[in-house]
């Protein structure tokens, strides 16, 4: 079974308390973003439980502590999963905040399930997709959501499905930020603005209430993502922010046919197309 595990954007992002479990409670919007990886599961003739295979762009660590590969030691625990055959061709670059690893560990439960015929539901799935990491549970439904707790809770947010077909640009520089930086760097604050009003409100108007409280914590840091998002503005972009955790860095157009191609320098990776 061949699967594509998609990006997603934040819609602003706010941490807005730490919690007793060690974690911190945010609010953001998650939206499907059409970049995505390749993750094939195929029944094995025999050996080992599992063997994880690798392409595209190179993933650290060992096998056994890849997502994929822990989505599938998860399920066995409590199925009697046969022998089975992964492979992960990564395109979506690792550390930009664009929760590509997320992704491939719910698509790997995802079709896990549907390979071996465990009949999970969506949120059986969800469950076990939240022992994976704090917004895997996300990419199990894979829609337009309100998030908040760890980012493991979702509300259904419809407006965001009218972003159907807006032109993005997605530009990465090529600069790993670990997550446990970011959140090192980031003290957690009420919320300046109510998110899900702010985005109700036309996109012009979100560039002065919606942000991402990451980014004003690591631009002094990192000071080309501030040079990457004024760049989009310059080109058109209605609004433009860091995405999740960083270093990815998107512009929304929806007043434009489809978004600018513009010169980046080498070394970056750049997505463009429609949400």
């Amino acid at each position: 079974m061949l699967v594509f595990p998609n990006a997603k954007l934040n819609l602003g992002l706010y941490i807005t308390s730490l919690r007793p479990d060690g974690f911190r409670n945010l609010e953001s919007v998650f939206v499907p973003l059409p970049w995505s990886d390749a993750f094939e599961v195929l029944p094995a003739a025999g050996g080992a439980k599992t063997d994880l295979t690798l392409s595209g762009i190179p993933v650290p660590g060992a096998p056994e502590t890849n997502l994929c590969v822990k989505a599938y030691a998860l399920l066995a625990a409590d199925f009697d999963l046969p022998p089975a055959q992964l492979h992960l061709h990564k395109c979506v670059p690792i550390g930009a905040g664009l929760g590509g690893g997320s992704a491939d560990a719910a698509f790997a439960l995802k079709a896990l399930n549907s390979q071996f015929a465990l009949k999970l539901t969506p949120e059986q799935l969800e469950s076990y997709a939240r022992r994976l990491g704090s917004d895997c549970a996300f990419f199990i439904r894979n829609q337009p959501v309100f998030a908040h707790s760890r980012g493991d809770m979702f509300e259904e947010m419809d407006f965001a499905l009218a972003l159907t077909g807006t032109p993005a640009l997605v530009v990465y520089p090529g600069l790993h930020i670990s997550t446990a930086e970011a959140y090192a760097r980031v003290q957690p604050r009420a919320p300046r603005h109510d998110l899900r009003q702010s985005l109700s409100a036309p996109m012009p108007t979100w560039r002065d209430t919606v942000s991402n409280d990451f980014e004003e914590a690591l631009t002094p840091f990192y000071p080309i993502l501030g040079d990457i998002k004024q760049q989009l503005y310059a080109a058109g972009a209605t609004y433009a922010s860091l995405s999740g955790s960083g270093s990815a860095v998107y512009g929304l157009f929806p007043d434009l046919p489809a978004a600018p191609d513009l010169p980046w320098p080498a070394g970056y990776t750049v997505w463009s197309g429609q949400l």
